[in-house]
């Protein structure tokens, strides 16, 4: 079997992304691109990308300059190659682009045509890709439902009883008006408290995008603390490593990083040297299965929690339920809550609460399938 075509569709959603309200959700992302990715044996191995899906496109279209590293489109590296080679391919696709990348769109690219390979090797085989990972440790995963911050105490509050009737045990409120007054943060945090009582956990994603020294994080950390977050997710710059350090020596909440992060050295940097709780690995982003693998890896070595990043649609969901179902230690499997489309209509069979916990995809490959009719009604390139 050799892989004949790699691609990159582009779809749109016909709304604009749009802020969350009380119990009404985000529309969602407004792009999306789906890897796609052919072989001569008739199967295709799918996954999206969390990134911008017209660079996206442009990288894997790129004609080969022609010299032995570098400067390679991505289609020119893998046509021709069998596609069990995942770790060979990893790395040829990691020097092929390595002059314009190494990180950012190119790495995500990466991540994205190799988890579809995994898809195409578990479909060939008839097995799920937990299976060729090395086995799981469970058949289910406890989610958390990730959403954004409302901009009143009534509107968090409300947002707190809808995913409780939902059957969510645990909840992430991130982004929007948070970091805009400190006074305000309280007291939203403080209506999330209160409605999802004491038994379910509260995670909070403080925004990197908002300026904060390590002192001022901080300071908005322990001012949160009295509602017992579970997690307290990037309230630095994915950059400021000692600043991560000066943070999590300085307070008992679990600080967590690791969404933007990418490749197991640009990990281990930030377990090494940013000291955090909990890692995020986003297996759209950090290098897919091949490089998650070796992550969840060093989280067990150094003994930290790993809770994979997953934020577009139910097809990186699935792929985060299978490093799940891997990981020796599980804690959360985030799921995206948006309404948009593009997260809720991709797949024929959505993944949805079951008692309160996810199942893990038990079919070959990701184990869910792509609604092509889906691509075709949105896709713009």
């Amino acid at each position: 079997m050799k892989i004949s075509d790699v691609n990159v569709i582009i779809l749109e959603s016909p709304d604009a992304y749009q802020a969350a309200a009380g119990g009404q959700e985000a529309h969602g992302i407004k792009y999306l691109g789906i890897v796609k990715v052919e072989t001569d044996a008739g199967i295709t191995g799918y996954a999206d990308l969390e990134t911008q899906p017209h660079v996206a496109q442009a990288i894997v279209n790129a004609p080969s300059e022609g010299s032995a590293i570098g400067f390679k489109g991505l289609r020119s590296v893998l046509i021709g190659e069998d596609p069990f080679d995942v770790e060979r391919l990893w790395h040829k696709m990691y020097m092929g682009s390595v002059y314009y990348g190494r990180r950012g769109v190119a790495m995500q690219v990466i991540s994205g045509i190799d988890i579809a390979l995994w898809d195409i090797i578990g479909k060939k085989i008839g097995e799920p890709v937990y299976k060729l990972l090395g086995g799981a440790y469970r058949d289910r995963v406890r989610p958390y439902a990730s959403t954004l911050f409302r901009s009143t105490p009534e509107g968090m509050a409300e947002a707190s009883r809808s995913y409780l009737e939902q059957g969510f045990t645990a909840v992430k409120f991130g982004w929007g008006v948070f970091g805009e007054d400190p006074e305000h943060d309280v007291e939203l945090v403080a209506a999330a408290r209160r409605s999802l009582g004491k038994h379910a956990d509260l995670l909070i994603d403080t925004g990197w995008y908002v300026q904060r020294t390590a002192k001022e994080a901080i300071q908005m950390v322990r001012r949160l603390e009295q509602f017992r977050p579970f997690l307290i997710e990037e309230p630095l710059s994915p950059e400021d490593y000692d600043g991560y350090a000066t943070l999590s020596d300085a307070v008992d909440t679990l600080i967590a990083c690791g969404e933007q992060e990418a490749t197991e050295w640009g990990f281990r940097t930030l377990l090494e040297r940013g000291r955090v709780d909990v890692i995020q690995p986003d297996l759209s982003r950090c290098g897919g299965f091949t490089a998650a693998r070796k992550i969840a890896h060093l989280a067990e070595l150094y003994n930290r929690l790993c809770i994979p990043h997953a934020w577009t649609s139910d097809l990186l969901t699935a792929a985060s339920l299978h490093l799940n179902a891997f990981m020796r230690r599980a804690v959360f499997q985030e799921f995206n809550v948006t309404a948009g489309p593009l997260s809720r209509e991709l797949c024929l069979n959505p993944i949805h609460l079951e008692d309160g916990m996810l199942r893990v995809p038990q079919g070959p490959g990701l184990g869910i399938e792509v609604d092509e009719s889906v691509i075709d009604r949105y896709r713009v390139g």
